[in-house]
């Protein structure tokens, strides 16, 4: 990752009659420039992912505390082949939904979708509701 942070060291300067300022004396501070992470935070991923074994988890899971991509999932090859690692998977995506207070909801049969907490999942009566299981 880039470097998030740049920092600078300045020194108080003095006043116009050369006087340090007393509450400051002439210690050195740390400005902290943000503009980096403001640039990362403008652009918004949607990323698909196909879930065809548990191992394949740790993708998602990473790339979902990141805090920037909504995460499209595939599960029907891991649905195919092991019920119970599903169960574990789904499972998973919860907790680390909840820990990032983000949303999580199931489409149709074979599809789920995970969001950062900046944004929501529209439901209707046909959207399965992970949340609520």
């Amino acid at each position: 990752m880039k470097n998030l942070f740049s920092f600078k060291k300045f020194t108080q300067a003095k006043h116009s009659d050369n006087v340090m300022d007393e509450d400051m004396g002439g210690e050195e501070y740390v400005e902290i420039d943000t503009e980096a992470e403001k640039e990362r935070t403008s652009k918004i991923i949607v990323r698909p992912f196909v879930m065809e074994d548990f191992s394949d988890i740790k993708e998602v899971l990473d790339t979902i505390r990141e805090g920037y991509t909504i995460a499209l999932i595939n599960i029907k090859p891991l649905k195919d082949k092991d019920l119970v690692e599903l169960k574990r998977a789904i499972n998973k995506l919860k907790k680390t939904c909840d820990a990032i207070d983000g949303d999580i909801a199931g489409f149709g049969d074979d599809y789920v979708v995970v969001t950062p907490s900046f944004a929501e999942i529209y439901r209707t009566k046909s959207t399965n509701n992970l949340r609520d299981e």
